[in-house]
Formats: C-alpha cells, sequence, structure tokens
C-alpha cells in the first residue's frame, strides 16, 4: 500500500528551525519544573486515592466543602478532581499521605473521606474504586521507574551501536531524550499526575520513536553504499522521503487501537488495588462479574474467576 509515491520533500531545510522549536520548549518546561515540578500520583507521593460515583450531580466544590467541615485532618492538603465520563457524577478524592503513615492509618483515611460526605448529605453515593499505597513503597516504586527509563536508553545505544555504527546509537540516545524531554515538558504545562500509567506511556513512547529510528538508520545505510557521490543531508532527505509512507501508516494503526482503547476501557473499570480487597467489600473481577459491585467475593467466584485467569494465561 503506497499512501505517497516519489515524495521529495527537503525535511533538512527546516532542521534549524525545528531545533530552536524544540529548545524554546524545553527551555521553558525545564523552567516550569524548576518552579513547580510535577505533580506525583498516589503509586509515587504515597496516600489514598478514593472515587466515589453519586446518584446525582454534585460539584466538586460541594465535595472539597463538605471535606473541609467533617474531614478529621481538614481538608487543606485534600485533592478534589471530577473524575471519568460527566454523566456518571464520578468524583475522585486523593489524600496525600503525612509523615510515617502506614498501611493501617492510610487505609482508615478512605474510610473518613466517606463519612466526612455521608455527613454533609450530598446524596446517595457508592465507592468504585480505592487505592493505598505507603510512602515506602511509592519511594521505591519512584527508584524503580527512574532506573526503567535509563536502561532502556541504555539498551537502545547498545544495540544500535552493535547494529549500526557508536554514532547511531548516539543520534538515537539523544532523539529519545529531546523526545522525553519535551513530553515532561507539556506535563508539566498542563500539571498532569505523574504515575505509572504514564511511566509506561514514556516507555511506549520510547520504543515508538526508536523503531521509527531503526528503520530510517537501515535506509541511510543502504543509501550511503549506492549514493556515495551524494552530500550526507541529501542521502539523509532520500531515506526519510523512501520510509515516510510507512511511518504514516504505521503511526495511524497505532493511533486507531490507541483511540479504540480509550473508548472501550481507559480508566472506567472500578478495579481496588489495595490489599483487603474482598475484606472491604471492594470491586474485584469476581464481585464485577457477578453484578455485586461493593460486596465481597464468595469462594465459589473466587475460584471461578482464578480458574478464568489460569485458562487465558494457558492460551497466551
Amino acid at each position: 500500500m503506497h499512501i505517497f509515491k516519489n515524495t521529495n520533500y527537503d525535511f533538512l531545510r527546516w532542521r534549524w528551525h525545528a531545533i530552536a522549536l524544540s529548545w524554546v520548549i524545553i527551555i521553558v518546561g525545564v523552567l516550569a519544573l524548576a518552579k513547580n515540578g510535577i505533580p506525583k500520583g498516589v503509586e509515587f507521593a504515597g496516600g489514598t486515592v478514593v472515587i466515589n460515583e453519586f446518584d446525582q450531580a454534585v460539584s466538586v466544590q460541594q465535595v472539597r466543602e463538605a471535606l473541609d467541615r467533617n474531614f478529621p485532618q481538614g481538608g487543606q492538603n485534600v485533592v478534589v478532581q471530577a473524575y471519568g465520563d460527566p454523566s456518571q457524577h464520578q468524583v475522585m478524592i486523593r489524600v496525600p499521605s503525612i509523615g510515617a503513615e502506614q498501611g493501617a492509618s492510610l487505609s482508615i483515611v478512605a474510610q473518613q473521606a466517606n463519612d466526612a460526605l455521608k455527613k454533609s448529605n450530598l446524596g446517595n453515593f457508592r465507592t468504585v474504586s480505592t487505592e493505598i499505597v505507603g510512602p515506602t513503597v511509592g519511594r521505591e516504586l519512584t527508584t524503580k521507574a527512574v532506573l526503567a527509563t535509563v536502561l532502556s536508553l541504555v539498551g537502545i545505544l547498545a544495540y544500535l551501536a552493535f547494529r549500526f555504527q557508536f554514532s547511531f546509537g548516539v543520534g538515537a540516545v539523544v532523539a529519545t531524550i529531546h523526545d522525553l524531554l519535551i513530553t515532561l515538558a507539556f506535563l508539566a504545562f498542563f500539571r498532569y499526575d505523574m504515575t505509572l500509567n504514564v511511566i509506561a506511556a514514556l516507555l511506549t513512547m520510547t520504543g515508538y520513536s526508536t523503531n521509527d529510528t531503526i528503520v530510517i538508520f537501515d535506509r541511510i545505510r543502504e543509501n550511503l553504499r549506492s549514493m556515495r557521490r551524494d552530500s550526507l543531508n541529501h542521502v539523509i532527505n532520500v531515506s526519510v522521503n523512501q520510509t515516510l509512507g510507512r511511518t504514516v501508516i504505521g503511526r495511524r494503526h497505532h493511533h486507531r487501537d490507541v483511540l479504540e482503547r480509550v473508548h472501550r476501557g481507559g480508566d472506567r473499570q472500578p478495579v481496588a488495588r489495595h490489599g483487603a480487597d474482598a475484606s472491604r467489600g471492594a470491586c474485584t473481577h469476581a464481585t464485577l462479574g457477578a453484578g455485586r459491585c461493593g460486596a465481597a467475593a464468595t469462594p465459589a467466584e473466587a475460584a471461578a474467576e482464578g480458574s478464568r485467569f489460569v485458562s487465558l494465561k494457558s492460551e497466551v
């Protein structure tokens, strides 16, 4: 399938403009990071996240005022946000860990937040998700996330140095770091929480970027052999034009898959992540399957869920 035929775009003509724009975004992003940083999700900062679904529309301001009045620690450190589809009337309450709070005290925080909402008569609601992470776990996840990113860059450098030559590997790593810095800058601009999902997205972006880089490098290496008398700029332009159709087709399929996951999946599935799901009546896969979100899974449901997981694993 050919989208572009005999293209001859002079991409390198605009290289200095692109470099200047990249530097502007990166510098402004670094300044934003230095001033405000990136908000850490509960996975890294530690704390408690409760997502409640109300029977009627409730504003974020009403929830915040209810916590200010009735939450034992006060509502000044609590973050309240609208969550998910507006028609579902969901609100996320995030309480950061303070001091040396551990699992037992953190689990009480979720109940205290719900009790504060009940005292304010905001209407009926149910808890669809609870997430509890202690400060120690948060620090460990931060270390592992940084380590995973660094090791991925080292692996890219080693592979490309072996597959092509060392200068190609350095160029690929610099390009990947550029992509990461641009992305971090926009995360800082929009104050988007740094969560494990964001780290996974960054590593996925690194993989896609490296994949395109390898394809273009391979074409450049082939053209360098057949176009010995041409300048390096001309060889690079020809190589990028030759792989342009593949890049567009590949990105189209990737974007289609991502949009499909956002439309059908996303963060709408209420799954609790703390340790005592069944005893606290959380929304586990077994209770969701039985249509009893909020009730503990029976032994029969838990066994059926385990059998389904084993069968899926064997199929994979």
